[in-house]
């Protein structure tokens, strides 16, 4: 028996950091949902967030974190501080540091994804260092250092509480503070919000490969920590079940609800299952992971919408939905399904009385403390990283400007031009033309398939038409939404938008590609073309002039064409009556 449990004891340890690996191999997986659910022009800046969260966060964990996180426990709060790791190597517990970094750049890096594609490069490495040396660390100690929650029971196996929930406390904190992407919600003059636009990602199938990765690593997440082979087994098999019933409960919700099924929010429910069962996930039984499931798939949909639609906070990938509501549901769900048929059930009070879940016969004393637990935690991180985003507001700013926001974030913030190479794409999809007092719209129901070739149009034959003329204006991206504006506002109800790039004689602005620098730089520009007959076309450049003049190199130019013809395909109608927007 004493060979065996040596042997056992070498398995499960090697096992342990396999575990970690696959853990850090999520780090990947964040990556690609946060690219796939963002904007191209965003890309570069995403993936550099998420190797630094890594790089930045191993630093400060040698320095203060893991000392923090499992040194000696005083008062049942904090980690004594100390530097083993540089004066007792010999003696120093080199696999739990490991494990327990990957665990904590994981924190840090569920806050990127709803503080996407507005975020200032600097104030992101710092904040993420903060929540890594301090804010993670301390918390984690009272779970899992042998601190106060720990010593009364609390029971976080893989950290539903711990990393999911205190990562989404600070997303939801950080959105918050950040403000909307401009263009997520439209706005009355009396600034109230008239409507939720949607900002599609720019590639969902980096985003699904993202969540088969995250999935796959989630098995060392869940199991790294198990200590003989049927818990093994029963977590890989809690682990399987909770996000499978989550994604096919969101599946046939989206489908009742909108028509077809989702595919974004499918992924987000996988997530979101996975999320849930973290916390239980040794202590449940298969019904239990069943219904785990049922309510992350339901509570990601609620979330995203409460988000959007009565909260007004903008989370482009959906972080505070997946790991804020549904770590706290996880944390709840132990005190609810925990259950001694679990393989080396081992949850006891201070006293050393097992405990169990309130439907399997154990009271609320378990569930009492669950929820005493995550209050204490989600206070805790709600305080201090309210905290670090005002100081960081204050001293570096947040927010990067409008106009680099609307040019992304990896020309601005990292001398990318596209991280798409020979491609710089940006996105105007949430932008809408709005009817006025100046549009003048024909009659008709363009949704609703007519018997005779053409529809009847309002006639304008008692209105002047000074010709037509097609307008091709090159600019800035950054001038697009208040160029946008101003065509809207003159009368314009329709536009072609086209993202180009180029460079004049000046060649942009010279920068640099792994510290060479670029002969001539294709900066991203925006072609629009309009087509105006009532609207006088001196008048419609004249306001693009008046729009678009900061008197800098790169306003843009204006062509005027005459258009000798013009026919709509759907009624045969040509010319004047082919320009009016019925549909």
């Amino acid at each position: 028996m004493d060979v065996l449990s040596e042997v056992n004891a070498v398995v499960f340890g090697v096992w342990f950091l396999i575990g970690a690996a696959l853990v850090f191999f999520i780090q990947a997986g964040f990556a690609m949902v946060e690219a796939g659910f963002t904007r191209a022009k965003n890309t570069g800046n995403i993936l550099m967030k998420n190797l630094m969260d890594f790089c930045i966060g191993c630093v400060v964990f040698i320095l203060i974190g893991f000392s923090f996180l499992l040194g000696e426990d005083l008062f049942g709060l904090i980690g004594k501080p100390g530097l083993d790791i540089f004066t007792a190597y010999e003696g120093f517990d080199f696999s739990n540091f490991v494990f327990n970094l990957v665990f904590c750049a994981t924190t840090a890096t569920i806050v990127s994804g709803a503080m996407a594609e507005r975020t200032k490069f600097l104030s992101y490495c710092v904040y993420s260092a903060i929540i890594s040396a301090l804010i993670y660390p301390i918390e984690a100690h009272w779970i899992w250092g042998g601190g106060w929650l720990a010593q009364i029971g609390f029971h976080d196996f893989a950290g539903s509480c711990a990393i999911h929930m205190v990562g989404g406390t600070c997303a939801l904190i950080g959105a918050k503070i950040l403000g909307p992407r401009i263009g997520k919600f439209s706005y009355a003059n009396d600034g109230s919000i008239t409507k939720v636009n949607a900002i599609p990602g720019h590639n969902i199938a980096i985003g699904c490969l993202g969540c088969f990765i995250l999935w796959f690593g989630w098995y060392g997440f869940n199991g790294a920590a198990c200590t003989d082979v049927y818990q093994l087994g029963s977590v890989f098999l809690t682990t399987t079940v909770a996000p499978s019933i989550a994604t096919v409960v969101c599946m046939i919700f989206t489908w009742i609800r909108y028509g077809k099924p989702d595919v974004s929010m499918c992924l987000n429910a996988s997530l979101a299952g996975l999320v849930a069962i973290t916390a239980p996930c040794d202590v449940t039984d298969c019904f239990g992971a069943i219904v785990i499931g049922i309510v992350a798939g339901l509570l990601v949909c609620f979330g995203v919408w409460l988000l959007d639609y009565k909260l007004h906070i903008d989370d482009p990938v959906g972080a505070v939905a997946v790991h804020f509501m549904n770590g706290i549901w996880g944390t709840i769900a132990v005190g609810l399904f925990a259950t001694p048929s679990a393989p080396s059930y081992a949850i006891a009070d201070a006293n050393g009385t097992l405990m169990k879940g309130l439907f399997y016969g154990g009271g609320f004393k378990l569930l009492g403390i669950q929820l005493l637990g995550l209050l204490s935690v989600m206070s805790w991180a709600a305080v201090t990283i309210t905290v670090t985003f005002i100081f960081i507001k204050k001293v570096f700013g947040l927010r990067v400007s409008r106009e680099e926001e609307l040019i992304g974030l990896d020309s601005c913030e990292h001398g990318l031009s596209s991280a798409y190479a020979g491609f710089s794409i940006m996105d105007a999809t949430s932008q809408i033309m709005d009817i006025n007092d100046k549009t003048e719209l024909g009659s008709g129901e363009a949704s609703v398939v007519k018997e005779t070739p053409i529809v009847e149009v309002k006639d304008y034959s008692s209105k002047k038409v000074s010709g037509m003329h097609k307008v091709t204006i090159i600019t800035r991206l950054s001038k697009y939404d208040k160029l946008r504006q101003a065509l809207n506002d003159l009368g314009v109800t329709g536009m072609t938008v086209t993202q180009v790039m180029g460079c004049g004689i000046q060649k942009g602005s010279g920068e640099k590609y792994r510290g060479v620098e670029l002969d001539a730089t294709l900066l991203p520009k925006v072609q629009i073309d309009v087509v105006v007959s009532t609207i006088p076309v001196d008048v419609l450049i004249d306001t693009v002039k008046k729009t678009l003049y900061t008197g800098h190199i790169g306003d843009g130019k204006i062509f005027v064409y005459d258009v000798e013809k013009v026919v709509k395909v759907r009624t045969g109608e040509e010319d004047f009556k082919a320009l009016q927007d019925v549909e």
